[in-house]
């Protein structure tokens, strides 16, 4: 089944890459035995035509991919309880648990937040049958603030308030170590090597993130911090770079504290949504309740925390 179609122009620095790795890279979400299945159905054409998942691509080779659902993966809807934090007739904004997947693709084939999606609201109207409604993505460990689309017009609407950067998005942490106050600006690219990583790069997207110490004790640091940019990973590779990364976070953290805390997940927290609701232009705030496993590592590093504000 045929789901939407994406074009590129490959780079230099891809053109070493065979193709089913360049597309691996390109779109870190699928594995590279997914796009050898769309290579091999003829559904990767390069300047018009189907080529071998050996071959490689060269520098300004035009690359159309037609993505499918493979036979593994339903969209059958699923009754998966979902925390809502608001809703009306053009959108729905939930509170992810930690351990959700947002959307389905091969390896997380069911349990997804479409799959719950798609049951609480019976239809959704979107072009895109694989993910339809998802404007947005949390990481599978990153709990907090999600919204979707019901419609076709919140969507284009949400998609250009993002792509804009006039939604507010501020999350919470726990970091190992004590960082700065202050702003984090440095950019970041697709790691060449490890394709579902991202990496400080000088040649990368432009990155920003604020960040504000709310409360540390010598080991840990709670903060607050707030995205300036959108990035994959971006919070998480930001706070690496300075030397403090995300207690729990087992692909850009601290293996050994990990281990000395017996956190489970990167301690990150999609905490507060701002934005105008795309179709009423009402001014949407939203928050996003604590989850048990970071409140009770806010409550080790501040004790009184509870009586303070964030």
């Amino acid at each position: 089944m045929f789901t939407h179609k994406n074009c590129f122009t490959s780079s230099l620095e891809e053109s070493h890459l065979r193709l089913d790795a360049l597309l691996s890279l390109r779109f870190p979400d699928k594995s590279r035995s997914y796009f050898q299945f769309l290579i091999k159905q003829g559904y990767v054409l390069v300047n018009g035509k189907a080529i071998k998942k050996r071959e490689r691509a060269k520098p300004g080779d035009e690359i159309e991919i037609y993505f499918q659902i493979t036979p593994e993966i339903n969209l059958i809807p699923e009754p998966i309880a979902l925390e809502i934090l608001y809703e009306d007739e053009h959108l729905i904004v939930i509170n992810k648990p930690a351990g959700m997947v947002v959307h389905p693709a091969p390896g997380h084939t069911q349990g997804t937040f479409v799959h719950a999606l798609l049951f609480h609201c019976k239809q959704i109207d979107s072009d895109d049958p694989l993910r339809p409604g998802i404007v947005h993505r949390l990481d599978k460990d990153t709990s907090g603030v999600l919204i979707a689309a019901k419609t076709r017009a919140a969507h284009n609407g949400l998609i250009d308030l993002f792509a804009k950067r006039k939604i507010e998005k501020v999350y919470l942490a726990i970091c190992v170590g004590a960082p700065k106050d202050g702003l984090i600006d440095v950019p970041i690219a697709r790691h060449l090597s490890r394709r579902k990583e991202m990496t400080i790069c000088t040649q990368g997207r432009a990155s920003k993130t604020i960040c504000q110490v709310l409360a540390q004790n010598g080991s840990l640091s709670f903060v607050k911090l707030e995205l300036l940019t959108g990035r994959t990973h971006q919070l998480r590779v930001h706070l690496k770079y300075v030397g403090t990364p995300i207690l729990g976070d087992e692909t850009y953290g601290n293996s050994t504290i990990n281990k000395k805390f017996s956190i489970k997940r990167q301690l990150l927290h999609a905490y507060f949504i701002k934005f105008f609701h795309p179709i009423t232009q009402q001014i949407l705030s939203l928050t996003a309740p604590i989850p048990e496993d970071l409140r009770e590592a806010i409550e080790l590093v501040d004790p009184q925390r509870e009586k303070k504000s964030i």
